[in-house]
Order: structure tokens, then sequence, then C-alpha cells
């Protein structure tokens, strides 16, 4: 359920800039999206996995700070994320 390193710095790699750049605010948000389309489709399947869910939205939360944050500080690279992303439509 957890990505492996490889997905991890293929992610970071695409949207971070290098793989090493695990601290960048796009691929933290890449990461979560990820993560979150995962949790989803397992809950799609367990409906009853509560404690997942909890996660789900902490998750969920975590993305939409980090995204208010570009935000503010980036709007055109907040464009780009969301538009490259999907998500926000």
């Amino acid at each position: 359920m957890s990505l492996t390193k490889e997905a991890k710095s293929k992610i970071f790699a695409a949207f971070g800039g290098k793989e090493t750049n695990t601290g960048s605010i796009e691929g933290q948000i890449a990461l979560l999206t990820e993560r979150i389309s995962q949790i989803s489709e397992h809950l799609q399947q367990n409906k009853k996995d509560f404690s997942t869910h909890r996660g789900l939205m902490q998750l969920v939360g975590k993305r939409k700070r980090l995204l208010n944050y570009l935000q503010k500080h980036d709007l055109t690279g907040y464009r780009k994320l969301i538009e490259k992303l999907g998500i926000r439509k």
C-alpha cells in the first residue's frame, strides 16, 4: 500500500526538480496526491475501514494546507501544479 523508494524518487524528479529535492512543496503535494489516490482505491473496496478513512482525511488536510501555502507564495506555480495533477477543477 505504501510507495516504493523508486516511485517516490520518480515523483520528486517530475515535480520537485531533482530526485533528492524532497523538501519542495510541489513534490510533497504530488506525493500526497499519489498516496490519497491509493488510499481512496483501498477504501472503495473496504468501506468499513474507519481508521484508514481517518488517515485519508489527515492527508487531505495536509495537502490542502500545502496548496494554500503555495497559492499565497507562488500563484503561477500553484496553477501549473493543479493543472498537472488534475485536482481542484
